[in-house]
């Protein structure tokens, strides 16, 4: 079978490298008995590959039996896989076959290995390596002619060194490879998986499809997808049922996508890390790194500001340059300084929503939500005032101390109130928090305020 009728066959959409590698694999490996182990982060689809090795293998006119170990109570596992005997445990009213025994001469698919306990694991290597095993509460031996095949969204090399997975298990499950890649690197395949399931679900609820703007398209495009296809299929479903107009745009379909506000703040920022203390509100401590990023983004813009203006003010004091025109257009002078410190010195990187803006071109609506103007300092506790488009004071001292988390916040806060001229709802989408935050936090300035005086 080549690979384009296995992708109809088995429903596997894609021509992008990563998908084509994969596929050839199970043509290569399928009719073989060998032990496959697939990898892929939750909703690639790794179920898919492991039923088109089913499949294509002799043991295909067998029903393939499917575990999912995350899913499985760590009690009952044991007794899952390899059956048990009467009266083995509480609850155990008689005697019961397990998959090794319903599966035999067929093949078992152990969906998220990495979460098997180890007590398990010990005699899921047996069972691997010498086809027996016994019921729970049972010394009877038995035998099984069984192909696996597993798949994991984790890292079991990690896992291993961890001491949270057999070394010997690994090795036994490993013996092919077989990896499924995520969508955010295959953007070549999200839109036609998108469409296919736009045509399924216009089927089932005899509807049609409304038309994809280009502009909704490129967003699909640009979106990094953090739950795959399944969360894909979520929104070509929802898309269907919910959207009755004649086009979908941007503006349309953005609400359904994750993590993403309907506008758009809080794209392409640098990433930020996701732990927080035990006892620390998740929502309060994103808040304080939203605006932690801000400030250190806005230092390494403020520097090079600076060193521009101290560029024109030399070229204008020089006497050697003979173009007058050189001083008054910034555009022809030749900025040379050191490379800004990395980010990632700061903060944690994590995984963001969309790729930044130097891959893919943003919107305007993009770029205004992230462009605000500095405030002129930290000298007065009271209303920040807004700086000249070419002041060269930055927000954070660059020799100095930095300013508390209160202090920063309080007054980024105000800042961006003050520029919105009062709107709350322009200022939340600044700043990439709620308005019902906004308000809370407004209130606290003031109560703050209240207080001091």
């Amino acid at each position: 079978m080549d690979r384009e009728a296995m992708q109809e066959r088995f429903g596997i959409i894609g021509t992008s490298h990563g998908v084509k590698q994969a596929l050839d694999r199970v043509r290569l490996v399928a009719a073989t008995e060998i032990t496959v182990l697939i990898q892929g982060e939750s909703g690639v689809g790794k179920e898919l590959f492991a039923q088109a090795l089913h499949e294509m293998s002799r043991r295909r006119h067998k029903r393939m039996l499917v575990m999912n170990c995350g899913a499985m109570p760590e009690g009952l596992i044991e007794s899952e896989l390899f059956g048990n005997e009467k009266g083995a445990y509480t609850g155990a009213v008689e005697r019961r076959q397990g998959y090794f025994e319903e599966a035999d001469g067929s093949t078992i698919f152990l969906d998220e290995i990495g979460e098997m306990p180890l007590n398990a694991q010990v005699r899921l290597l047996r069972v691997l390596e010498t086809g027996e095993f016994s019921r729970v509460g049972s010394s009877v031996v038995l035998k099984s002619d069984v192909r696996i095949l597993a798949a994991t969204n984790k890292d079991l090399g990690k896992e291993v060194e961890a001491g949270r997975f057999r070394e010997d298990l690994y090795y036994r499950l490993s013996t092919v490879l077989l990896h499924v890649p995520p969508l955010r690197e295959r953007r070549e395949d999200i839109l036609p998986i998108f469409d296919f399931f736009q045509h399924r679900f216009t089927q089932k609820y005899n509807t049609s499809a409304p038309r994809m703007e280009s502009s909704a398209r490129d967003l699909l495009t640009r979106y990094r997808w953090p739950g795959n296809i399944r969360e894909l299929r979520n929104v070509a479903e929802q898309t269907v049922v919910l959207l009755r107009g004649s086009a979908i745009s941007e503006e349309d379909i953005r609400p359904y996508l994750r993590g993403v506000s309907a506008g758009g703040s809080g794209v392409g920022l640098i990433p930020i890390g996701s732990g927080q203390g035990p006892s620390e509100d998740p929502a309060n401590a994103r808040e304080r790194e939203l605006i932690y990023r801000i400030l250190v983004e806005l230092r390494v813009e403020v520097r090079e500001l600076k060193e521009q203006i101290a560029l024109l003010v030399a070229a204008g004091r020089s006497s050697v340059s003979t173009d007058p025109t050189a001083v008054r257009d910034p555009s022809r002078l030749l900025v040379l300084h050191e490379d800004p410190p990395s980010h990632s010195d700061f903060i944690e990187e994590a995984p963001y929503e969309f790729e930044s803006p130097g891959e893919f071109e943003s919107s305007s609506k993009y770029e205004s939500s992230r462009k605000f103007e500095s405030p002129r300092g930290f000298e007065s506790p009271g209303k920040p005032e807004i700086a000249d488009s070419k002041a060269s004071h930055s927000l954070i001292s660059l020799d100095g101390d930095l300013p508390t988390l209160e202090f920063a916040e309080r007054t980024l806060i105000l800042t961006a109130l003050e520029r919105f001229e009062g709107n709350r709802r322009q200022t939340a989408e600044s700043l990439g928090i709620s308005e019902r935050t906004l308000y809370r936090k407004l209130k606290d300035i003031e109560a703050s305020e209240t207080e001091t005086a």
